[in-house]
């Protein structure tokens, strides 16, 4: 007979998520073990194998829920009647804002993923260009005759402003909305008008 799924399943199996997150992101993913995992989600060894049966399972599923779910998020921003500046604000506001409280999960993304094998991360990777897509595609909104003509500048820029923000968490780990609209406001603005108009 085929055993049933528990009410809180999803509940638990994010909790393992979330906490496998802080292990992969604190011990890195190759010195991670099942037991250091248990432990910190608070469960036996046995109840994770009940979720996940590897602990490359579980980075996967770190991986793509987090950036399926990012993804998402900031494809449905509405930008439709704004103009491409303030298109680009919101964009970058949103991606800062999308990306708080998953500081753990972004250091495992940039740290774990080679991890995987080459179909599991041609996965993400899709995630990732789809975001890498709708930012460069605002950008060339902003400056045509510049960045729509010359691919080599587009990427340079596009990758520019998803520097500026990959690397946030890094000396700001832990902060709020009001900190990172700030920090958008000062990506936009540089990408836009350069330091001077700071």
């Amino acid at each position: 007979m085929a055993r049933t799924i528990a009410k809180d399943h999803d509940q638990k199996r994010e909790q393992i998520l979330k906490s496998a997150a802080k292990v992969f992101a604190d011990q890195g993913f190759d010195r991670a073990s099942m037991t250091l995992l248990a432990k910190e989600c608070g469960i036996s060894k046995a109840n994770i194998y009940h979720y996940y049966d590897s602990k490359d399972a579980i980075l996967y599923d770190i991986l793509e829920t987090y950036l399926r779910d990012l993804r998402d998020t900031i494809l449905q921003v509405d930008t439709e009647d704004l103009s491409p500046e303030v298109k680009l604000r919101t964009a970058i506001r949103a991606i800062l804002l999308a990306y708080q409280g998953a500081d753990d999960e972004h250091r495992v993304q940039i740290s774990g993923m080679s991890a995987l094998p080459e179909e599991q991360q041609k996965v993400l990777r899709g995630y990732q260009r789809d975001l890498v897509t709708f930012v460069s595609d605002i950008l060339k909104e902003v400056s045509p005759d510049t960045l729509d003509a010359d691919n080599d500048k587009l990427r340079a820029a596009t990758m520019s402003v998803f520097g500026m923000l990959n690397w946030y968490y890094m000396w700001n780990t832990g902060a709020g909305a009001s900190a990172r609209e700030d920090y958008a406001d000062v990506v936009s603005t540089l990408t836009l008008h350069g330091v001077q108009k700071l």
